[in-house]
């Protein structure tokens, strides 16, 4: 009987650990395209069914002058500092993608249809942004860092 017990407490916490791993809310680390370095900490959590993401921490990247607000931004975030600025928004899940929503680009002010996807073992995000359709776009992987 113990041994039972043993084994379905071991599924039971196997199957939310797993739970966990696949979803996106948590922090992730974005990673420069041209650079390779670490851009900023991101931090997705999820209300009422929909994703939202906001910056936590900005990281200086070498030779560049670091940006402190989203002086591009031409909406409501102008001029808003980038650390808790929301860059991510609305996405809802659709199977295993989360759509629908939007994301911002700090640096030029762009915002753009928006599209994620857990990947790797719950480690990593695949994030697209794109105008139109999904195909006319960019992806970034992010990766987990809790």
């Amino acid at each position: 009987m113990k041994r039972l017990l043993l084994t379905l407490a071991a599924v039971i916490f196997s199957t939310v650990a797993l739970a966990e791993n696949t979803s996106p809310v948590g922090l992730w680390r974005t990673i420069d395209d041209s650079t390779g370095q670490a851009k900023a900490l991101i931090r997705i959590t999820e209300s009422n069914g929909e994703l939202t993401g906001k910056i936590e921490k900005t990281f200086t990247q070498p030779g560049k002058e670091p940006l402190i607000k989203c002086i591009k931004c031409d909406d409501a975030r102008k001029d808003q500092p980038l650390v808790g600025l929301t860059i991510l928004s609305g996405l809802k899940r659709d199977g295993e993608e989360y759509k629908g929503g939007e994301i911002l680009d700090p640096e030029n002010g762009n915002v753009y249809r928006s599209k994620l996807v857990v990947a790797g073992d719950g480690k990593k995000l695949t994030v697209r942004g794109y105008i139109g359709v999904p195909m006319l776009g960019r992806s970034q992987t992010w990766l987990r860092e809790e």
